[in-house]
Parts: C-alpha cells; sequence; structure tokens
C-alpha cells in the first residue's frame, strides 16, 4: 500500500516538472486586464418617438396583424376607426387589449391608434396587445423588464395546422367501416 502512494507522489512530481508553459501562456503573463474605468459602459436605450409624439409598432397573433400607434393621452384605445367597446364586444377581448397597461401601471395614460386586418376577433385581441406591447417597450425602454416577465414581448407562434389530403381535418381521418 505504502508503495503506491510513493508511486502515486512519483508521478505527481513527474508531471509537474514535465510541464512546460505553452508560448500564449508566457505572452499571457505580460499583459494586464483594462482598468475598470476604461471600459466603456452600456449607453441608456433610446426611446423611440416620431415628430408627432407617437411610438410605432406591429403586433401579430395567429392570421392577424395589428399596426398600432401609442401617445400620451387620457387612455382612449380605438380600433379601426371604431372604439374598443364597439369593436372588441366581448369583455374578455377588452381586457386581453388593456393587459399591457395594467401590468405596467401606465392605465389611463396612453391614447392607442390601431389597425387591424386578418383573422378572427380573439386574434386579433392578441395582436393589439402584442403591438401595445412592442410600441410601450419602444416609448418607455425602462418597461422592458415588466413587459418581457409577463411575456407580452414575445410573439406567439402557434397557428392553424393545415389540412392534409386523405384526412377529415388535419389529423382526424374519416370514420372507418369495417363492413
Amino acid at each position: 500500500m505504502a508503495e503506491k502512494k510513493k508511486g502515486l507522489e512519483d508521478l505527481k512530481e513527474a508531471l509537474k516538472e514535465a510541464k512546460t508553459e505553452t508560448p500564449a501562456e508566457k505572452s499571457a503573463e505580460g499583459t494586464e486586464a483594462p482598468p475598470a474605468a476604461e471600459v466603456e459602459a452600456v449607453a441608456p436605450v433610446e426611446p423611440k418617438i416620431d415628430a408627432l409624439g407617437r411610438s410605432y409598432a406591429t403586433g401579430k397573433r395567429k392570421d392577424a396583424v395589428a399596426r398600432v400607434w401609442i401617445k400620451p393621452g387620457a387612455g382612449k384605445i380605438t380600433v379601426n376607426g371604431r372604439d374598443q367597446e364597439t369593436y372588441f364586444a366581448r369583455p374578455v377581448l377588452r381586457l386581453i387589449v388593456n393587459q399591457p397597461f395594467q401590468v405596467t401601471d401606465r392605465e389611463g395614460q396612453f391614447d392607442v391608434n390601431a389597425t387591424v386586418k386578418g383573422g378572427g376577433l380573439s386574434g386579433q385581441a392578441g395582436a393589439v396587445k402584442h403591438g401595445i406591447s412592442k410600441a410601450l417597450n419602444l416609448y418607455e425602454p425602462d418597461l422592458r423588464g415588466v413587459l418581457k416577465k409577463a411575456g407580452f414581448l414575445t410573439r406567439d407562434s402557434r397557428v392553424v395546422e393545415r389540412k392534409k389530403y386523405g384526412r377529415r381535418k388535419a389529423r382526424r381521418s374519416f370514420q372507418f367501416s369495417k363492413r
């Protein structure tokens, strides 16, 4: 047992003696890391606001595409030239559209003008929500963390699966008849 320990110690010493520095290691010894003061600080993100004081973003959900402009105001939301209450008649859809303002505590502070094309009402509400979130992020970059954590900046990429031939729907087969 003692012979094994002695053999291991001899091997370790041999490895230490055999180890030599590579040219890269030698040159790395002479260089030092720059002081923290010389490292450039990351510049804060600038808000993107047009000449009219608005921020623009595009939101998408299913087949719906929403073009959204937000500007400071009384909290009026207009979709395709109509008021939010008339366009999105169901309260659930209005709740979805207002979620970005609730999460960021900005209810009643921004006017929203949106044009939506494609899809149904549910997809359009999701597209407007996505567009509002992106526009808020551009108007106030400090809100990015809150919106990102809530998952509002990520585009929901789920779309309807296409119908396949030989099937009744995308996956549903025709009824099987044994006889």
